[in-house]
C-alpha cells in the first residue's frame, strides 16, 4: 500500500494517532541521496522541493556533486517513498546568496576547501505528515554525518527564505520601494520583533530557532527569484548552528521564546523604529 492510501485509510480522529505510532521517527531510515540514486527517486525529490523548485534531473544532479549534499529520512516499509529532506551547499565561508548554490551551472568546488555547511532547503514530502516533528531532528542527524565525514568543516549555517516579510511589508502599509538600508531595518525589526502570539511571526524563524540557532545576519538582494520577491522582497536570512550551544539556546527558546541574534541585527531592528511610526506612503 502507497502512503497516500495509508493516509486515506484511516479516518479521523484516530488518523493521527495511526500516523504517530507508525511513523515514529525512532522507526526512520537515515539516507543520504547521491548521484547513484535511481531516477524515480530523484524525480520524487524534484516533486517534493519546496523551497527552490528543480526543473530537471540535470538540475537535481548538479545539487548532488561532490561540493552537495541531500540527505532524507524514509520509512522502511516504503523506502522509495522519502518522508522529508534537506540540502546542503559546501562553501567557503557563510554564503550571502543562494542564486550561486542552485544554478545548476555553478563550478563545483573541492570540498576538501571548503569550510561551511549551508543548509539551503529542507522539504516535506508527504502531505499526510505535515506538523510531524520531523525537521529538526533530519538537521541534527545531516550534522552527525557531515562531522563524521568531514571533521574539518568549521561552521554549519543556513542560508533560509523569510517567507512572511513581503506580507508583513504590505500589510503595515510599507512599500517595497523603500531604500535597501531601511528595508533592512524592517526585516530586522520583522524577525527580532514582530510576533505571532509570543514566538516570531516568520515560520522559519520559529524553526531554527527552536532547533538552537542564532540568527547570523541578514542578506539584501539574496533571493531575486520570482519567488523570493514575492514573499521575501528578495531577502535572505542566516542562521548559525553553533554545535556547543544547540540544547542551551533550544532550551532558552522553550522557556522565554528569546531570539538570539549577533548585535549587529539588534542594531539594524532598532532603526526601523522611525519607520514604524512614520510608515512611508504606498502610491
Amino acid at each position: 500500500m502507497s502512503l497516500p492510501a495509508i493516509y486515506a485509510s484511516v479516518a479521523e480522529p484516530a488518523r493521527t494517532q495511526a500516523l504517530r505510532r507508525l511513523f515514529d521517527r525512532s522507526v526512520l531510515d537515515f539516507r543520504k541521496i547521491d548521484l547513484d540514486t535511481l531516477t524515480d527517486l530523484l524525480e520524487r525529490l524534484m516533486e517534493g522541493e519546496a523551497v527552490h523548485p528543480i526543473e530537471d534531473l540535470r538540475e537535481m544532479r548538479r545539487r548532488l556533486e561532490a561540493d552537495r549534499r541531500c540527505y532524507a529520512f524514509f520509512h522502511p516499509a516504503w523506502p522509495q517513498e522519502p518522508i522529508i529532506f534537506t540540502e546542503v551547499a559546501l562553501t567557503r565561508g557563510i554564503a550571502s546568496a543562494i542564486q550561486p548554490i542552485v544554478d545548476p551551472e555553478s563550478k563545483v568546488v573541492d570540498p576538501r576547501t571548503c569550510d561551511t555547511a549551508m543548509f539551503y532547503s529542507i522539504s516535506n514530502c508527504q502531505p499526510g505528515l505535515r506538523g510531524f516533528s520531523y525537521g529538526n531532528w533530519l538537521l541534527n542527524r545531516a550534522m552527525e554525518q557531515l562531522q563524521t565525514e568531514m571533521p574539518w568543516l568549521r561552521r554549519f549555517a543556513t542560508i533560509s527564505p523569510i517567507p512572511g516579510f513581503q506580507a508583513w511589508l504590505s500589510e503595515s502599509a510599507m512599500s517595497e520601494n523603500a531604500a535597501q538600508d531601511e528595508l533592512l531595518a524592517l526585516c530586522a525589526h520583522y524577525l527580532l520583533r514582530v510576533k505571532q502570539r509570543d514566538e516570531p511571526a516568520d515560520a522559519v524563524a520559529r524553526f531554527h530557532l527552536g532547533n538552537g540557532a542564532r540568527l547570523h545576519r541578514l542578506n539584501p538582494s539574496s533571493d531575486l527569484s520570482p519567488t523570493g520577491i514575492r514573499r521575501s522582497a528578495g531577502f535572505t536570512v542566516n542562521y548559525v548552528y553553533e554545535l556547543n550551544e544547540l540544547e542551551r539556546n533550544a532550551e532558552t527558546y522553550r522557556r522565554s521564546r528569546e531570539v538570539r541574534a549577533v548585535p549587529e541585527v539588534a542594531r539594524l531592528a532598532n532603526l526601523a523604529r522611525p519607520l514604524l511610526s512614520n510608515p512611508p506612503l504606498v502610491a
